[in-house]
Formats: C-alpha cells, sequence, structure tokens
C-alpha cells in the first residue's frame, strides 16, 4: 500500500491535533452506565446521547455489522459526513478518528475513545474494520439486482428507527459500517468479509455534541456469506443482535472539555463581492 502522504495535514491547534490524554483517560476513568438496550436482529434502533457522555456499540454474541447514523438532535439538517470523515481521517476508523458533520456545520460530533478491534489492523486481504468505504443496503438496490422486496434491509431499518424523532427517509444518511471489515481487491472493486467481531468487542464513542443516532443490525449478519450473485444465501443464520450503552463520565474527566464550534465563516460564497482593483 502506497505511503503518499494524506491530503489533509494536522497542524498544532487544530481541529486534526486531537487531545489523546484527553480522550485516554475518558476511556480509562470511571463512568457510570445510564442505559444498555439489545438490537434484535434485522432490526433499527434510535437513541440520543447529551453531549459529554459516552456510548458503546456491542458485539454481546458474536460477530455482527452495525451501519451507523448520527444527526445533532436539535438540529437533524447536521449529520455525520461520511466522505469528509474520510478524507479528514481515514476509511477505516479506530482510536481518536473523529465522526465530522455536513456543510455548513462542519465540527466533530464525535470522538472514538475505545476499539477493542483496534489491532486487527490489515489482514492479507486488504481487509479493515470499521468501514467508510461502503454504505448501507437498502431495498432498492435489492431490487434491482434481484426483484425482490425486502423491508428489512439497513436503510429500512434507520428509516422505521428514527420515525419517533420525526425523521424520514430523506433524514437518512450514509453510514459508519461499524464491525465490518472491507477494502478494495486488485481490480479496485469494494469487498466485503466475514466480521471479525467476537462476543464481548465493543467500539466507544464520545459525544462532542448533543446527538441522536440510529444503529441497524445488518441483515446480512456477519457478512460471512453472500448476499447477491449466484453464490448467494439466506444470512438468517448468521444475524446476531447488537448491543447499545451510554454511560457518564466523572464531571472532573471534562474539566476544560467543551462542545466544539463550527467555523465561522461569513464570506457568502462571494455573492456579495466588493469591487476588486485587478
Amino acid at each position: 500500500m502506497s505511503n503518499y502522504p494524506a491530503a489533509y495535514q494536522s497542524t498544532s491547534g487544530s481541529a486534526l491535533d486531537v487531545d489523546r490524554q484527553f480522550y485516554k483517560a475518558l476511556a480509562e476513568g470511571p463512568h457510570e452506565l445510564l442505559s444498555s438496550h439489545l438490537v434484535p436482529i434485522r432490526t433499527g434502533y434510535a437513541w440520543e446521547v447529551p453531549a459529554g457522555h459516552l456510548f458503546r456499540i456491542t458485539a454481546p454474541q458474536g460477530p455482527q455489522v452495525g451501519d451507523l447514523n448520527i444527526w445533532n438532535r436539535h438540529d437533524p439538517r447536521e449529520r455525520m459526513w461520511v466522505s469528509r470523515t474520510r478524507q479528514l481521517q481515514r476509511a477505516h476508523l479506530s482510536v481518536y478518528d473523529r465522526l465530522w458533520s455536513n456543510l455548513p456545520f462542519i465540527r466533530p460530533m464525535a470522538t472514538i475513545t475505545a476499539d477493542s478491534l483496534a489491532d486487527y489492523g490489515t489482514d492479507s486481504d486488504g481487509g479493515r474494520v470499521h468501514d467508510l468505504l461502503g454504505t448501507r443496503c437498502d431495498p432498492y438496490v435489492n431490487k434491482l439486482l434481484t426483484g425482490e422486496d425486502f423491508d428489512h434491509h439497513c436503510h429500512s431499518n434507520l428509516v422505521r428507527a428514527v420515525q419517533p424523532w420525526g425523521l424520514t427517509e430523506f433524514d437518512v444518511h450514509d453510514v459508519m459500517n461499524v464491525f465490518q471489515c472491507t477494502g478494495l481487491n486488485d481490480n479496485d472493486q469494494y469487498f466485503m468479509k466475514a466480521c471479525p467481531a467476537q462476543s464481548g468487542d465493543y467500539l466507544e464513542f464520545f459525544a462532542e455534541i448533543d446527538l441522536l443516532c440510529a444503529i441497524s443490525t445488518c441483515p446480512g449478519g456477519d457478512l460471512s456469506l453472500p448476499m447477491w450473485g449466484d453464490e448467494a444465501e439466506d444470512t438468517l443464520k448468521v444475524c446476531r443482535p447488537l448491543g447499545v450503552e451510554i454511560f457518564k463520565p466523572q464531571t472532573e474527566l471534562l474539566t476544560g472539555w467543551s462542545s466544539p464550534k463550527s467555523p465561522d465563516y461569513r464570506g457568502n460564497h462571494g455573492m456579495q463581492l466588493k469591487p476588486v482593483s485587478w
């Protein structure tokens, strides 16, 4: 793999210059479990996380992929921007990486504080975990590929999950594929491998702002079986639930922290240009 320098480089004090000691202390410090929820197979679940709290996505019964969406709890127009997160961070996320919001808000929404699969690295096929390369499965592509209707793809699961918050299908966006192992093959084509998570594995986030989150327990389960093509199989037998836990960290651990602000851009995109003398 190329070691060509990344396009977006961190400078001291910038939003990409993460205070690792702060987030390490958060992950290791005392915190109180506020809630725990088991998300059944092939369903969606939504939950709120106050700023300054932690939440975990867990694999309580073994390998299972989850498709994650995140919004600003008070303004769903602000939501996770996967492509910019991929540029600012990387295509597969782990500890100290951040999930960024869309324009014009563009700020960290959450920061990863702990990852039990952090040592997975890159496998012999070039696969890595916690994917930002792909997106959610959906009933429309499934209809194109199979000619069949199916109501429990991740897109549909997320739509149902956020409906009680007044959100619709149009609010569901590109996902972070938690626990999913993916990469690009020699033909530059996207591949998915069997999920490496085991019972007890987890990914933990710190909420930088008040969040609404939603996750789908993917109908492909652990993705060990093909879902499309001539070799497609029924994946029900490899589906498992996921867990969601919310924690309140000890107050002292948050000393000096505050929610990030959006950039104070006031240029109006050049639509009110002042006369320029070239």
